[in-house]
């Protein structure tokens, strides 16, 4: 096991996940836009909320990258399936806690069950699994995050 080799998965986990999801956008199955959002902590306007928003989600797959590394180390395994295995969890996790309860408590810009248009400007909150950007939301997202773990996982095996 490598931290490199972590660095490095993290680094191709997070374009192979971010294309997906970008793909599953254009495709029409989701309407989650992830940068965008991540964006848009930070700024109100759109195109640079978007290319911070990237920046920030290829940093974020960076942390999660080492964060996966520590659990590898913990176990003393590492490979394709146990990080599609922490990608599924991670998956579940992004969908459920970190999208749906976290994200809109330090979000200036997103909506919550308890707030109202008229208060200020808002995106339209995640929901449960992200299910208000569409059904087929959380199989693209879970899907992808599968990818991301096995990718980093396989990265950090391979980093010996």
């Amino acid at each position: 096991m490598s931290v490199w080799g972590a660095v490095a998965g993290g680094f191709a986990g997070t374009l192979v996940l971010t294309t997906a999801l970008r793909a599953a956008g254009e495709l029409r199955l989701t309407r989650m836009d992830l940068p965008f959002l991540l964006g848009t902590i930070v700024s109100a306007d759109r195109t640079r909320a978007k290319a911070l928003g990237y920046v920030m989600h290829f940093a974020t797959g960076q942390i999660f990258a080492l964060v996966y590394f520590g659990m590898f180390s913990a176990i003393d395994h590492s490979g394709w399936g146990w990080g599609a295995v922490f990608g599924l969890a991670h998956g579940l996790f992004a969908g459920t806690a970190l999208v749906n309860v976290l994200l809109p408590v330090v979000h200036p810009r997103m909506g919550t069950p308890l707030s109202a248009a008229a208060d200020r400007p808002l995106l339209e909150p995640p929901g449960f699994m992200m299910l208000n950007y569409g059904r087929r939301t959380p199989l693209a997202t879970v899907a992808a995050h599968v990818a991301y773990g096995a990718i980093v996982g396989g990265f950090v095996a391979l980093g010996g």
